[in-house]
C-alpha cells in the first residue's frame, strides 16, 4: 500500500476488506507511507475510516536504514540471469 494513488473504487474496496476483518480477524499491512499519509493516497473520507480501524487494536512496526534488496542489486547480487 502506497507506492500510487489508488482510484476511488479500489480505496472503497480496501476499505471493505479492513471492515470486514475489524475485531474479527488479524490482518497485516505493509507500506512505505505511515498511515497518516493515507489521505494522499485516497479520498480523505475513506482514508479515515480505514486508518481508524486497522489502527485500533494494531502494533505499528516503523523501520528504517538501508534497502537490502536495493543493496544487493547495487553489488550484481539482487538477480540472476533468465535462462
Amino acid at each position: 500500500m502506497g507506492l500510487l494513488p489508488v482510484s476511488a473504487d479500489a480505496a472503497e474496496g480496501f476499505y471493505r476488506v479492513v471492515e470486514a476483518s475489524y475485531e474479527k480477524r488479524s490482518l497485516a499491512i505493509s507500506s512505505n507511507i505511515h498511515p497518516s499519509g493515507f489521505d494522499e493516497l485516497m479520498p480523505k473520507t475513506i482514508a479515515t475510516a480505514t486508518v481508524d480501524r486497522l489502527l485500533h487494536h494494531a502494533h505499528l512496526c516503523q523501520t528504517s536504514g538501508e534497502s537490502v534488496r536495493l543493496m544487493q542489486a547495487q553489488n550484481g547480487k539482487g538477480t540472476r540471469p533468465m535462462h
